[in-house]
């Protein structure tokens, strides 16, 4: 069994935006989260992001369009991320079972990587995206800059680097 660590994708490894983050020149990739994913791969960690992206099921963008920035980050890593799981549907459009808050996501992605949960972790910024960890039994980590009162989450902060130096690493 390995020790994974899940990662939303807008808001946690690049800049989100509202109108979405579908292109080389808005893909953005966030400080410190190169610096965080290799950290967390020489710990032993799989890594899995498991990402919403309803700008497919609109019709702003296309799968091609969203795998490009995905190639672009794991060339930015070296490759270093195991698995992708992405949910191109929106409620106004398709409905599905992948789409966070649910989990199955989270399910073919902990199945496929042969995953401990009890070792296991999701970064995310938004509570949606907790919700289906918490319910599979993996830790959470908000990555928000303001600190959240009533969030679910184990622990809050502002950035993927920070979780992984203050708490992440501290764990194994």
């Amino acid at each position: 069994m390995n020790k994974c660590v899940f990662l939303d994708r807008d808001g946690v490894i690049n800049k989100d935006y509202v109108d979405y983050a579908y292109s080389l020149d808005r893909f953005i990739i966030l400080d410190g989260v190169l610096e965080g994913l290799k950290k967390l791969k020489e710990a032993g960690f799989k890594l899995a992001i498991i990402t919403n992206q309803s700008g497919i099921a609109k019709g702003v963008y296309t799968r091609e369009d969203m795998q490009i920035c995905h190639d672009f980050l794991q060339e930015q890593c070296g490759g270093i991320i195991d698995e992708i799981q992405y949910a191109p549907y929106h409620p106004l459009v398709t409905e599905s079972l992948t789409r966070k808050p649910d989990s199955l996501m989270f399910e073919k992605a902990i199945s496929k990587l042969k995953t401990d949960i009890s070792q296991s972790w999701m970064l995310g910024d938004k509570e949606r995206d907790l919700i289906p960890a918490k319910k599979l039994g993996l830790r959470t980590i908000l990555i928000e800059p303001e600190l959240q009162k009533d969030s679910i989450s184990n622990h809050q902060f502002s950035s993927l680097i920070e979780a992984v130096e203050k708490v992440i690493l501290k764990y194994i």
